[in-house]
């Protein structure tokens, strides 16, 4: 069991289930989201628990995918598909979970998106999307 929150502690959250490993996001609308890159793990819907839900705020940022974040001090929490059908699962920012998560970043993803400003390190995948 995982627990986490966002910076003012009105959205707290339980990941009852396993973890996936890490993925680093780079993505334009990630990178305007966050501020930087979204660091985040997939556990299962129905493994998450929410106290505070009426605090998360949802944008709906395309057709596909609902970014939650706290209506409070703003930390980025979630990345929900909208198709409940074909993914049951929810992405949970790594930087918000409290210490130690044990997760490893595995993959960099849109890598070809990312900002300038920095370089990536070497990993074992990158998908350049």
């Amino acid at each position: 069991m995982k627990k986490g929150s966002c910076l003012c502690g009105a959205v707290k959250f339980i990941v009852s289930g396993e973890l996936s490993s890490g993925e680093i996001c780079h993505c334009n609308q990630c990178r305007k989201w966050t501020g930087h890159i979204f660091a985040s793990t997939s556990p299962q819907l129905e493994s998450l628990t929410i106290e505070g839900e009426k605090n998360i705020k949802w944008y709906k940022s395309s057709e596909k995918v609902n970014r939650g974040f706290c209506s409070h001090c703003g930390s980025p929490l979630f990345f929900d598909p909208i198709d409940k059908i074909k993914h049951q699962w929810i992405g949970i920012s790594l930087g918000a979970f409290d210490s130690p998560t044990n997760i490893k970043i595995a993959l960099h993803i849109f890598t070809a998106e990312k900002g300038d400003y920095y370089e990536i390190p070497e990993c074992e995948s990158q998908n350049k999307y």
